[in-house]
């Protein structure tokens, strides 16, 4: 298959990268001069323990692009995804689609652009980052799994299944993407909660004095999505029902258990989140996605207390005017309702 990868970082560069390797024809967009730079004179390297090889495919930036394509991996922070969804339009064919490769719910932004029939649901779960221009550590397997966001198993979806499965034989569909999504967007809410220190995840996890914090997290969450008339999937030791408002407090402890020892066996210890803050200097996803928490409970009548004071603490990290750091954790833990 021909695709358009937009966004060649840690998500986008590993799925592509593989996609390439398996005989797949490959055109990757970013908007990063010098990895552009150094994909097109060495080609993109995956690093790691999973894998190690190196591909060569065409790079360019966004202004460069040229043509037409009918599948399109969407790859950006989620925060890019407006912009990035519109300029990639002029290269949408006219039976193209997009999919997203992303944290959140960026199938709302995207479908709000070309429309529902042109937006293909992807979660994903796997361990990358960016490491260097042209290089990216591909840690460890995780969750993949795609789905047309309406809920059917299209001809089009099976075919991008089979193409998938050449980066992670693991990989399925399912007729429920919203369900991961949200999955992830309460897990996702807790691994904001771990980029508030400078612990690994799986060492955050499980921190017995936190377990409150990324309890109530994921709680606030699947609040929503129950209010909103979702059922969450769970994937690698996220358990949905562990964290329903009614769980048992075992089940929760058993399924942060199982979270801890899948990340144990990851070589990318810390999230993407906390990278952003203390290795790359730059701005974290946490407005795109943990506002449209706030925003989507307060449509449905769901407060959602302590994903505001992650916010606001978030915020306060990025700009500096907080360490990353248990102290600060323990401004989170202070909201907990009582």
């Amino acid at each position: 298959m021909k695709f358009l990868i937009w966004g060649a970082g840690a998500i986008g560069g590993t799925i592509g990268a593989h996609l390439a390797r398996a005989g797949h024809d490959i055109t990757l967009v970013d908007r990063a001069q010098d990895h552009v730079a150094a994909m097109n004179t060495a080609g993109l390297r995956i690093e790691g323990p999973l894998a190690e090889f190196s591909v060569r495919v065409p790079a360019l930036t966004p202004d460069a692009l040229e043509g037409e394509f009918e599948h399109v991996v969407l790859a950006v922070k989620a925060q890019d995804t407006d912009a990035a969804t519109r300029a990639l339009m002029k290269h949408l064919s006219a039976r193209g689609y997009v999919v997203s490769a992303q944290n959140g719910l960026n199938e709302l932004v995207i479908k709000a652009i070309v429309g529902d029939a042109r937006t293909i649901g992807c979660f994903v779960n796997f361990g990358a980052d960016y490491l260097e221009p042209g290089v990216i550590q591909y840690a460890g397997r995780g969750a993949v799994v795609l789905g047309e966001i309406d809920g059917r198993v299209t001809p089009r979806v099976k075919e991008l299944h089979r193409a998938f499965t050449d980066f992670d034989d693991r990989a399925i569909v399912t007729a429920n993407i919203w369900g991961y999504l949200w999955g992830k967007l309460a897990y996702g809410a807790q691994l904001f909660a771990t980029a508030l220190t400078n612990d690994s995840i799986a060492d955050a996890l499980a921190d017995p004095r936190y377990r409150d914090v990324y309890v109530e997290l994921a709680r606030e969450v699947m609040r929503v999505a129950q209010a909103r008339g979702i059922t969450p999937e769970g994937f690698n030791g996220f358990d949905p029902r562990a964290f329903a408002p009614d769980a048992d407090r075992a089940m929760s402890e058993r399924s942060l258990d199982e979270m801890v020892a899948f990340n144990r066996k990851s070589a990318k210890t810390h999230s993407g989140i906390w990278r952003d803050i203390a290795v790359r200097k730059r701005r974290t996803e946490t407005d795109a996605q943990l506002g449209p928490i706030i925003t989507l409970g307060a449509e449905a009548g769901v407060a959602t207390p302590l994903t505001a004071r992650l916010i606001e603490l978030m915020h306060e990290v990025e700009g500096g005017r907080r360490p990353q750091s248990h102290e600060t954790l323990d401004l989170l833990k202070a909201a907990l309702p009582r």
